[in-house]
């Protein structure tokens, strides 16, 4: 069992990644042109076998209304473009372009020494030898723009769709670096108008603006203006907003792209090796107003407090409860969910540990969040050594229905996708052949959603679709071919006047 103690911050991850960058430059991979994603494919026709549906009167009359498609978009990280599919009949409307400027950008990445060694450390390590055009995606609220993380490209562009759709290659209206060399997931406010992006080698989220606006004091804002940013761990990873948009949860992963993993032997202490090379993971709850971190826990050492020791301390995809007292959460190498209730006292009643520097300052334990349940699902790897885990994660996925009674789970090293009762644990898998798509396969399921309809959406990464299952019915009702290893999956608006020139 590890012993509660002082989290210190430790190395900066680009040490890291500068370590696997160096690896590279010793295989002559440095000497090598980084690799073009595919040409976007032509939208292919999705009949009723694959996506289901037939436009209802109650949703034509409501697109009349709003002039806005409710859609859902699919980043297709390891070709560059995004697949959008209409959220109501499921039909696929478009594939574009996510990296129009490829060629820019490949050309000042040559000439720029450390942005192409940590290019191709991002190949090499995160990206499993593939380049990372596009993880994650969002519309903007007045539905002509889309928001964009290249991971590859250390940027986030924000592109036209009119013009995307067209094919126009200047279709990206604004484009912002990070101050490291990786994006990651991103997050949108409730009301559109803020966006949140990982810097994941910078132990920071900064946030950009998603609209044209005034304040009060006369300022002007434009859409793609960077903002403020407040402070994480390691390789910072998921957001999420409150509903009313006054919090943000957020959550770093450490250095997933590292060994070791296994166990150590003794003499040495399994969690002081794991976690030096690991680093600092946190979950953290940060005030909107003033970007303060409020709350901030060490989730190894709550789990160890609630009588699960040896668990990781990284958080991986969240779901959050409708009255947002309880998390279900994914930790690295964990096949199943845990259950945190953020608004309980701690189990041992006072603060144990402290994480830091904020600010210069340690931060102790929160006097409030506990671990209260386990959900175990199924762990169909056994024989796998951790070190095949996909950036160390048994699970990647997870989305509650609107109700909170059902989860729906990417059980990704498993190759299943899982609705489960969090009452009753009560769970269904779904695995193997594809329902509708001929020649596919469940093949790691990457990411949750929830979509229109009481419908999860989930990414098979390693079949180049995106199934959609029925929360209430329990059954696989659509699925959709797409493009090379589809990620992040978000629900947006786009304008019916765009979607006519798709």
């Amino acid at each position: 069992m590890r012993r509660l103690r002082a989290r210190r911050a430790l190395r900066r991850p680009t040490t890291a990644l500068a370590a696997i960058a160096a690896t590279a430059t010793t295989a002559g991979l440095l000497a090598a042109a980084p690799s073009a994603p595919a040409a976007p494919a032509p939208a292919l026709a999705a009949g009723p076998s694959a996506t289901g549906l037939t436009l209802g009167a109650a949703t034509a009359e409501r697109r009349a209304l709003t002039g806005k498609r409710t859609v859902m978009v699919v980043g297709n990280n390891w070709d560059g473009t995004a697949t959008i599919v209409d959220g109501e009949t499921r039909r696929k409307l478009d594939r574009i372009d996510i990296v129009p400027d490829l060629e820019q950008e490949l050309r000042d990445i040559r000439t720029t020494p450390d942005r192409l060694a940590f290019y191709l450390a991002v190949q090499q390590g995160v990206g499993e030898g593939h380049d990372q055009y596009v993880d994650d995606a969002f519309t903007t609220r007045n539905g002509r723009f889309l928001a964009v993380s290249r991971p590859s490209l250390s940027d986030v562009v924000w592109i036209d769709l009119r013009k995307a759709a067209a094919g126009d290659r200047d279709s990206i209206v604004a484009e912002r670096q990070m101050d490291g060399y990786r994006t990651d997931h991103m997050g949108v406010s409730p009301d559109g108008r803020r966006l949140l992006v990982s810097d994941s080698t910078e132990r920071q989220v900064i946030e950009y603006s998603m609209v044209n606006e005034r304040r009060p004091d006369g300022t002007r804002i434009r859409m793609g203006q960077r903002l403020r940013a407040f402070e994480s761990g390691d390789t910072p990873h998921e957001n999420n907003y409150s509903d009313d948009g006054r919090r943000i949860f957020h959550a770093s992963i450490g250095r997933v792209y590292t060994a070791p993993d296994q166990d150590f032997p003794a003499p040495i202490p399994d969690d002081f090796v794991h976690d030096s090379v690991k680093a600092d993971r946190w979950l953290e709850v940060v005030r909107t107003r003033d970007f303060a971190v409020t709350k901030r826990w060490d989730m190894g050492l709550e789990l160890e407090e609630a009588g699960h020791p040896d668990m990781s301390s990284a958080v991986r995809p969240v779901a959050l409860s409708p009255d947002e007292q309880t998390m279900y959460l994914q930790v690295s190498f964990f096949h199943g969910i845990v259950e945190f209730a953020l608004d309980e006292p701690d189990v041992a009643g006072s603060a144990d540990y402290t994480t830091g520097p904020l600010g210069g300052a340690t931060v102790p334990e929160p006097e409030t969040g506990r671990v209260t349940r386990l959900i175990p699902l199924p762990n169909l790897v056994p024989d796998v050594p951790r070190e095949q885990y996909v950036l160390d994660s048994a699970h990647h996925g997870i989305a509650m229905n609107e109700s909170g009674r059902k989860l729906c789970v990417s059980g990704t090293m498993s190759d299943y996708a899982a609705i489960v009762d969090p009452r009753t644990e009560e769970r269904k898998l779904f695995r193997g052949d594809a329902r509708f798509l001929e020649g596919r396969e469940y093949s790691k399921p990457y990411w949750a959603t929830e979509g229109p309809g009481n419908t999860c959406w989930m990414s098979m990464s390693g079949s180049d679709m995106v199934t959609i299952i029925d929360f209430r019915t329990e059954k696989v009702i659509g699925e959709v071919a797409v493009g090379d290893h589809p990620q992040r999956v978000r629900e947006g608006r786009i304008r019916e006047s765009i979607v006519a020139t798709f």
